[in-house]
Formats: C-alpha cells, sequence, structure tokens
C-alpha cells in the first residue's frame, strides 16, 4: 500500500494533474478544494503528507496549516504562486516543511515528496532508540514529542523538535549547514542553508535563556553548528 498524500489546491486543472502524476508514482491521492475542506479531509484521512496551496477560498494555507500543526505533524509543502521570500519564511515559521514556487515541475515536487517521506519514516524508527535525551536542563521526550527546560515545557516545531533530536544524539559534534540539510531535509531537498539558520535562530529563542549568546545551540565559526551539555 502507498503512502497517502492530501493535495489541497483549488485550481482544478492543476489538482487533476497532481493527482494523476502521484497516482502513476503508487501514492495513494485524497484532495480538497478549500481550507475548510483541507481541514476536514486531513483529520478524516490521516494523510502521510499534505500539499498545501498558500491562496484557497474560505481559509487560507497559512491558516490550515497553522491549525493542522497544533494537532499532527505530518509533512507539509507549502504551494505559493509569488517567489517572495517572505511567504516562505512565514510557512516555515508556523510549521511547513518545505514550500515551492509555482510554476514548477511535478518531477521536482515528486522528488521532494519522497525526501520527506524518507525523512519521516527514518525519524519515526529512530525516535525508538532513546526514549529521553538530557543536555544541561533540557529534557526531551523523543517518544511523546515533548521538550522542557526546567520542568516548563516548549512548544517546538515538526523540524525544530528533529534538528534538536538529531543534535542531541550526537552531542559535541559539529555539522556543517550542508550536512544538516542533508540529513534533516533529505539528500535531494533542494533548497539553500539559510532554511538551516533560520530553524536554529528559532530553536534557540525556544531553548535558550539569552539567544544571542547561546549555552547550548552554539555556532562553530566557519564550520556549523553543535550542541553542548
Amino acid at each position: 500500500m502507498g503512502n497517502k498524500v492530501l493535495i489541497v489546491e483549488d485550481d482544478a486543472n492543476l489538482l487533476e494533474t497532481l493527482k494523476y502524476n502521484l497516482n502513476k508514482e503508487s501514492y495513494i491521492v485524497v484532495t480538497a478544494i478549500d481550507g475548510e475542506q483541507a481541514l476536514d479531509v486531513a483529520r478524516r484521512e490521516k494523510p502521510d503528507l499534505i500539499i498545501l496551496d498558500i491562496m484557497l477560498p474560505r481559509l487560507s494555507g497559512f491558516e490550515v496549516c497553522r491549525i493542522l500543526r497544533k494537532e499532527i505533524s505530518t509533512p507539509i509543502v507549502m504551494l505559493t504562486a509569488k517567489a517572495d521570500e517572505t511567504d516562505k519564511i512565514v510557512g516555515l515559521e508556523i510549521g511547513a516543511d518545505d514550500y515551492i514556487t509555482k510554476p514548477f515541475s511535478v518531477r521536482e515536487l515528486i522528488a521532494r515528496i519522497r525526501a520527506m517521506l524518507r525523512r519521516a519514516k527514518i525519524t519515526e524508527t529512530q525516535s525508538g532508540e532513546d526514549k529521553v535525551l538530557h543536555i544541561g536542563d533540557l529534557r526531551v521526550d523523543i517518544e511523546r514529542h515533548q521538550v522542557s527546560l526546567l520542568d516548563t515545557a516548549l512548544e517546538l516545531r515538526p523540524k525544530e523538535f528533529e534538528l534538536l533530536v538529531f543534535l542531541a544524539k550526537n552531542k559535541g559534534l559539529v555539522f556543517s549547514r550542508e550536512q544538516l540539510l542533508e540529513k534533516l531535509w533529505g539528500y535531494d531537498y533542494i533548497g539553500d542553508t539559510r532554511t538551516v539558520d533560520v530553524h536554529v535562530r528559532w530553536l534557540r529563542q525556544k531553548i535558550e535563556s539569552d539567544p544571542a549568546n547561546p549555552k547550548y545551540l552554539v555556532t562553530v565559526r566557519g564550520t556549523g553548528y553543535k550542541l553542548e551539555a
């Protein structure tokens, strides 16, 4: 049985094109044409991945993403008709895992879908290895997907959590931006290293008492990042 993908798109032609091509790749496809329907279908069908257009009737893709992120950790790819970096940053900030700008090639989209589903499967497999990780005053409960600092619960986005777990399991080791991009977004992720910097900045804002002078997630000048106890 193939992975289930929810496509949320109000352009009927694009929706049918994407559905046809994903079916050819053996994905099970469910669809929605507006924001409210997207929420209903996502909750009912429990897809393995969601392709979500930003410009939707009734509820925008941003709002749908924001709502779903409080309920599920399913990978979300946002579709935007603009090359404006602001849309991309907003999408990542509210919990999207990736974005792709229209017009795009179906081959590129499928490559991103494969990369994210592969990463999600690896993360799920690894999550049972060490149930709880401790880094100084940080406590990372992998099984429950919870992080606390001095017994105060922290709300992390899925990719922030994944970044923290990866660095915690490799405590003290330095990783370049390119290595983190490959490890967490997949070797065939089509993006740039600024994505890593953005997530590092967001993560520091939550786990550091002074994000400008971090004691946990530190920068190794000219090399990359590491997590220290």
